[in-house]
């Protein structure tokens, strides 16, 4: 699985013209689930994201997670983050996960998040979506459970 991480002030999905989740501080996830990834592989990933310590504390130094921030998550679908560019001009996802297995390591990936007792917010799996938000920071991060970055 593949993450890209960004604490965030505020984020919201929109499907449709219609808002589907938002949230307030805490992290904007873009997650890529890709065609070797297991149940093992999404509960690895949350407990990562859960605790990252990218928060600052009293003195400004980032030494706190999500979870003793108490900011929220909200989860988008990205099977982009499998495009692989190296040959030609147009991305191959041959790596990303089909739409039925990835569905339901993403379902996954965030029942992990809520046993941590996040608010979580989503976006819709397979939709075309606008995804706005402010970046806190910025603070971005890459994250890949096969530990290819």
């Amino acid at each position: 699985m593949r993450a890209v991480v960004q604490r965030v002030s505020q984020a919201s999905i929109c499907v449709d013209g219609q808002i589907c989740g938002a949230i307030e501080s805490g992290l904007l996830v873009l997650l890529g689930v890709g065609k070797n990834d297991t149940e093992q592989d999404a509960a690895l990933l949350a407990d990562k994201i859960a605790n990252l310590r990218i928060f600052d504390d009293e003195q400004g130094l980032m030494n706190l997670s999500l979870i003793e921030t108490h900011g929220e998550m909200l989860v988008v679908s990205q099977f982009t983050l499998f495009g692989d560019c190296r040959k030609g001009r147009r991305p191959s996802y041959s790596m990303a996960a089909p739409p039925t297995e990835a569905v339901l390591l993403y379902e996954q990936f965030i029942h992990e998040i809520r046993t941590k007792q996040i608010a979580v917010a989503t976006g819709k799996f397979q939709a075309m979506m606008d995804v706005t938000l402010v970046n806190n920071g910025p603070v971005t991060l890459l994250l890949d459970t096969e530990k290819r970055f």
